[in-house]
């Protein structure tokens, strides 16, 4: 049914497209005027133009902050994505009989974030941690570390703090992807001989393999997005091993007090996270093509 005045449909869309542009569009655009300027967020701002681009691409510590980002990414891949996948197998592979286990995997993502981190904190700590005090129970005086304070093992620290908190987050999307796949599928293979392995491995993940797409996708781009877990547990440090682009960005802007210089960077930032779904979006079809070999 047609409204009798073609203009009312737009008039419902003027309230959330008001949200939208005060919540997204007028914030973007500003931050983007701020980056063509040197501001101390309260005296007189001065144009620079580019200059702060120009800065940024010469800075190592920027540079840094992106080299760590990608590595936590990829560990997060497969402390989080793989290991979730898996959890989801065993979940799927013994149905009714895992709702304490699935419950005590999730719980961690209910959690606020600050907490987790507060938390680990503890556990890490090196005089009195659980990890520290449980290898020293064992004999293995020689692997215990400052594990937050030690430039080695900072980075890899909170890489297993996150896989912690978001395996099951991601164990729940694949339990739900498993749940979809058609039992006489399952049951065919089964009859033909195949073990429970054989049909995670060959059969479910095929079914589910757009769901892992997404997963991995989500891990990708919220990694950009990461801040709390750096921010309480080491903010940066030591000797920035775990500075991220977040961190930095926080620390030039609040602490030292350049709001032009860090929102050069804040532009640069939302670009990558951006183009990111784009572009894995076309890796996707490309790999679709090349297994059709080029047919739609």
């Amino acid at each position: 049914m047609r409204p009798e005045r073609p203009w009312i449909p737009y008039v419902f869309l003027v309230p959330a497209l008001a949200v939208f542009g005060f919540a997204v569009v007028v914030p973007v655009l500003m931050t983007g005027g701020y980056s063509l300027t040197e501001w101390n967020g309260y005296g007189p701002m001065t144009f620079v133009g580019l200059q702060n681009y120009i800065e940024l691409f010469t800075d190592q510590l920027f540079a840094r902050s992106f080299l760590h980002i990608a590595l936590y990414i990829l560990a997060t891949l497969v402390l989080e994505v793989l290991i979730g996948l898996c959890y989801a197998g065993l979940v799927d592979a013994r149905r009714g009989r895992s709702v304490w286990f699935r419950v005590a995997v999730f719980t961690p993502v209910l959690l606020p974030m600050v907490v987790v981190a507060v938390l680990w904190s503890f556990v890490l700590n090196p005089d009195f941690g659980l990890i520290n005090a449980t290898l020293e129970a064992l004999g293995l005086h020689d692997l215990t570390r400052i594990w937050l304070g030690d430039p080695s093992t900072a980075l890899l620290a909170i890489c297993v703090v996150s896989g912690w908190v978001f395996a099951g987050f991601y164990m729940t999307i694949f339990i739900a992807a498993l749940g979809q796949i058609p039992a006489e599928i399952v049951e065919a293979a089964r009859l033909d001989g195949a073990n429970e392995w054989q049909i995670f491995w060959r059969v479910k993940l095929p079914a589910i393999r757009r769901t892992i797409e997404v997963a991995i996708l989500l891990c990708v781009t919220g990694g950009f997005q990461g801040f709390d877990l750096f921010y309480v547990l080491t903010n940066g440090g030591p000797y920035h091993a775990t500075e991220i682009p977040t961190t930095y960005l926080v620390r030039t802007v609040f602490h030292n007090g350049n709001i032009g210089y860090g929102a050069a960077m804040a532009v640069i930032l939302t670009v990558v996270v951006v183009i990111s779904g784009p572009l894995f979006a076309r890796l996707r079809r490309r790999a679709e093509l090349q297994e059709t070999g080029g047919r739609r």
